[in-house]
């Protein structure tokens, strides 16, 4: 039996928690706040179907670390009494030069404590592997130990795990947006992967990946070397610097809502 048909008319109150992932970065729509749509508007629009009085909230901003996820949105998202709750976050923290994992997970964890604490069913994300990236590469040991953490944190703390990290579609770069965030078919894939374990039954159709045209592999070393510097770097960067423009934005929907 799934999840949703075990509360009476579903899940009433969703609030996700985040930074660009969850905010949905990558899934580019000008209609809506901060002209983006992503998983979480997806994964609330299922559920208003199924839950005339459902309502949603998204307090993720792009670029956030997890010191300002909780200090920001925590108690805020306690505040709005959700019953299920989506909290992401220790990406942009990773990929700083000199960071204190310890430290990171401590305050992580004081996040899903509290948010378990307030009653409502808590779902938690590894972070992905960028397997086929050159600099996740780079960095993949440092994101293994964290997400084991995470899975840890999520037994201990009775939260539910959405391990991104071992999902290997999206070593497929169609899934992106050939910037270092979700492209439209792969939020619809991690909506998909939500909704999925929440449970909750959807209509949602698994999406194609975008074609991504490789380029030719002559050149050897120097073409890797010149494509590390135009595209990886400067990703990289962005991420370290907060992601695009994070600080002049506010969460897109700071108060429930219903999605129409």
């Amino acid at each position: 039996m799934a999840l949703d048909a075990l509360i009476p008319g579903g899940y009433r109150r969703y609030v996700a928690l985040g930074d660009s992932f969850t905010e949905g970065v990558g899934d580019t729509d000008p209609r809506r706040p901060n002209g983006v749509r992503g998983w979480a508007d997806r994964v609330a629009e299922v559920m208003g179907e199924r839950t005339p009085e459902f309502t949603y909230a998204n307090l993720a901003v792009r670029g956030r670390g997890i010191d300002r996820i909780v200090k920001e949105q925590v108690a805020p998202a306690i505040a709005l009494e959700p019953d299920v709750v989506t909290i992401y976050g220790g990406s942009v923290d990773l990929m700083w030069p000199h960071v204190d994992i310890d430290a990171l997970l401590t305050t992580y964890e004081s996040a899903v404590e509290q948010l378990v604490d307030s009653g409502a069913k808590v779902l938690v994300f590894t972070a992905y592997g960028a397997r086929a990236t050159t600099v996740g590469r780079l960095l993949r040991g440092r994101f293994a130990v964290y997400n084991e953490a995470v899975r840890e944190i999520a037994h201990r703390r009775g939260a539910t795990l959405v391990d991104f990290w071992r999902m290997t579609e999206y070593d497929d770069a169609g899934y992106w947006d050939g910037h270092g965030f979700l492209g439209a078919p792969g939020h619809q894939l991690m909506a998909i992967k939500v909704l999925d374990t929440l449970g909750v039954r959807h209509h949602l159709s698994t999406p194609k990946p975008l074609v991504v045209l490789e380029e030719p592999s002559a050149g050897g070393p120097i073409r890797r070397v010149r494509r590390l510097a135009t595209r990886a770097l400067p990703w990289a960067v962005r991420r370290m610097v907060r992601g695009p423009a994070g600080d002049g934005l506010s969460a897109r929907h700071p108060r429930l809502t219903r999605l129409s």
